[in-house]
């Protein structure tokens, strides 16, 4: 809403905002069609498995996407997002080069690291591109690399207990939807093995994480009001929903 406020959209007088909330990835695709029937002039979804939801629900809608994963990779797209075809368009908040600056990071918090431990996601859109990239540093620089698939909450004690257990030096969390929502889990987690961790997400260190590198998701949120407005722009009076 800030982001809109900037561009003088007052909510009230020249839109009018719906929200709808989803329990579980499960209730997803119930909500969009939820949403569909309300009729927006513009659907606002945080993330990609939001925004998959409603593109099921919906080919005419115009969507925005305030963090989004690979638009090809997802079908949501037939090209790049520089130039999106259908009605769906957003922030990628994943930037080459990132899992390359986390590892040079993680060796200046505990110098002379020769072990690393990867928690990832491998369901998740944004997994492998980060997964490649760190591999290939790693390669270069002689670093072992542990990974560790992490799709559960269930999953994240052992991981860490298991990172312990191989003397790993230091951890790096890479950027996924699920290991962003588990972060409370996360970081009691490294703090309870003493593993220093470092994260793709600044909400970790929010909730109690040691140190992070990446893209600021509130500025994904803040930036994508720009696409919002300039679809808003072309009705005298709108409706959105988030």
């Amino acid at each position: 809403m800030n982001g809109l406020r900037e561009l003088r959209y007052i909510e009230g007088r020249d839109f009018d905002i719906m929200f709808r909330l989803a329990a579980s990835t499960a209730q997803l695709p119930e909500v969009a069609r939820e949403v569909v029937q309300l009729s927006p002039d513009v659907i606002f979804a945080a993330a990609s498995a939001n925004a998959l939801a409603a593109k099921q629900a919906t080919s005419t809608i115009p969507i925005v996407v305030a963090a989004l994963g690979n638009l090809t990779a997802l079908g949501l797209s037939e090209n790049d997002l520089r130039r999106p075809t259908g009605n769906l368009t957003g922030i990628m908040p994943y930037v080459r080069g990132l899992p390359a600056k986390q590892l040079e990071m993680a060796r200046e918090i505990v110098p002379g690291a020769q072990k690393v431990g990867i928690v990832t996601d491998t369901s998740d859109i944004k997994a492998a591109p980060q997964w490649d990239e760190i591999n290939a540093v790693a390669a270069k620089s002689e670093i072992t690399i542990v990974g560790a698939d992490a799709q559960r909450t269930e999953d994240i004690e052992p991981t860490f207990r298991r990172f312990k257990a191989e003397r790993v030096d230091v951890v790096i969390v890479l950027q996924a939807n699920f290991l962003l929502l588990d972060r409370a889990q996360i970081t009691a987690a490294a703090a309870a093995t003493r593993l220093p961790t470092v994260y793709g997400y600044r909400e970790l260190v929010a909730a109690g994480g040691l140190i992070s590198y990446g893209i600021d998701l509130r500025a994904c949120n803040y930036r994508a009001a720009t696409y919002v407005y300039k679809i808003l722009k072309r009705h005298p009076r709108c409706r959105f929903t988030v």
